[in-house]
């Protein structure tokens, strides 16, 4: 079995902080914190709510056992990445994008969501050496401790149960311990956030009512990541167990439909949920517009029927173009020092035990200076560059988290 991260690279790179620092007296302060910011982040169990890298799984040559090149296409996250990185756990998401209301195309996405399951579940059986499917809140720890990498699932998009609510069962059975109510547009379930023709619903529809209801039943734990704001209300009235947002900001710093105000916020620390916070660019900071940009993704969008109703070989034709544009027109980028801030923001709003870290990488997800899985140790060393203790950082890191995801067991274990 390879040495896991935690306890081949780690006193590397406490050596290098030292010798970077070495014969300057001006220098021992910062060198003193970059080494308790690399032994917290060594020591803490990390879990990052969202990474969409069965994308990356779909595409021809990616191979998730060796390390790739972030900047050449070979996306943000692989499993050795993560031990350089000192991520201990991942939930790898099982993403459809949104199409028609209507039951072939319920039935047509089921057995893609079934496909990417199958994908996902075959990487980690090819590596288990270096992973294991995870499907309890304690076995983030266990699997760590073996020197492993837990890998967990959840679904973004409700979108391919249809109306078969036997379907979450189903997933849950598979292997995944979240739903997604929504992504970008309106479906049979919720109202999305982002959605340009306005409300279908008005919030959760009937039958997402018995959805969530659904949910919590079986122990899958709810995601308002993406949904309205009446739908994120609606579900705190519904739901008897707490809830995630597995990869959302603050709204009040990053001023995006995305995020969550302050009121949603406080609204889900009163539930006992979690914010986790994502790096994505936009989601982080408001960015400067790039029209350029803006534009040649607009006709990628408009030539692509907007990733509706596509087959797979023209949805991945249209993938392998959006990042080539994503190359050829690189987005702005926020920092962690920004990404922080929202922590910051949380922490005074409603303490320390609300909020977390689901990064979206492989789903757009990128700072300045966390750019991939392997950069992740930037965020412990800004966290503790501003005085957060070792407790507080592990609570960012999983604690949190694994506290929602215990309840949703405990609730379904009744």
């Amino acid at each position: 079995m390879r040495l896991p991260f935690k306890i081949s690279v780690f006193p590397v790179l406490i050596s290098v902080f030292f010798l970077l620092s070495c014969g300057s007296p001006a220098g021992q302060p910062a060198q003193a914190g970059r080494e308790k910011a690399v032994a917290i982040h060594s020591e803490v169990l990390t879990l990052d709510s969202h990474v969409d890298t069965p994308l990356m799984l779909m595409r021809d040559g990616f191979d998730i056992s060796e390390h790739n090149d972030p900047h050449d296409g070979g996306g943000k996250l692989d499993f050795p990445r993560m031990f350089e990185g000192g991520l201990d756990a991942a939930f790898f998401a099982v993403f459809l994008s949104q199409g028609e209301l209507s039951p072939e195309a319920y039935a047509e996405n089921h057995k893609r969501a079934l496909q990417i399951f199958d994908l996902i579940h075959q990487a980690i059986e090819e590596n288990r050496d270096m992973a294991e499917l995870a499907l309890t809140a304690d076995d983030a720890r266990r699997i760590s401790d073996e020197g492993r990498l837990a890998i967990y699932i959840g679904n973004e998009n409700g979108y391919p149960i249809g109306k078969d609510l036997e379907l979450l069962q189903t997933y849950y059975d598979l292997g995944s311990r979240y739903m997604g109510l929504s992504h970008s547009r309106n479906n049979q379930i919720c109202d999305a956030s982002t959605d340009n023709d306005g409300p279908l619903h008005g919030g959760l529809s009937d039958f997402g009512v018995e959805v969530v209801r659904e949910l919590n039943r079986i122990g899958m734990m709810v995601d308002v990541s993406h949904i309205s704001d009446d739908a994120f209300y609606d579900v705190l009235e519904v739901t008897e167990v707490p809830v995630i947002a597995s990869h959302s900001n603050v709204r009040a710093i990053a001023d995006h439909p995305r995020n969550l105000d302050d009121d949603m916020i406080i609204a889900l620390a009163e539930n006992g949920g979690v914010l986790q916070l994502s790096v994505l660019s936009a989601y982080v900071k408001d960015m400067e517009p790039s029209p350029e940009r803006e534009e040649a993704f607009a006709e990628l969008r408009e030539r692509w029927n907007n990733f509706q109703g596509l087959s797979d070989e023209e949805m991945e034709q249209a993938r392998e173009e959006w990042w080539a544009l994503n190359s050829k027109y690189p987005a702005p980028m926020a920092t962690v020092a920004d990404l922080v801030d929202h922590i910051d923001h949380v922490v005074e709003l409603v303490g320390v035990e609300y909020v977390g870290i689901g990064t979206d990488f492989d789903g757009g997800g990128a700072l300045e200076d966390c750019f991939d899985v392997a950069e992740l140790p930037n965020i412990t060393k800004e966290l503790v560059k501003r005085g957060y203790t070792r407790d507080e950082i592990e609570k960012i890191w999983s604690g949190n988290f694994l506290r929602v995801f215990r309840e949703a067991e405990a609730f379904a274990g009744k």
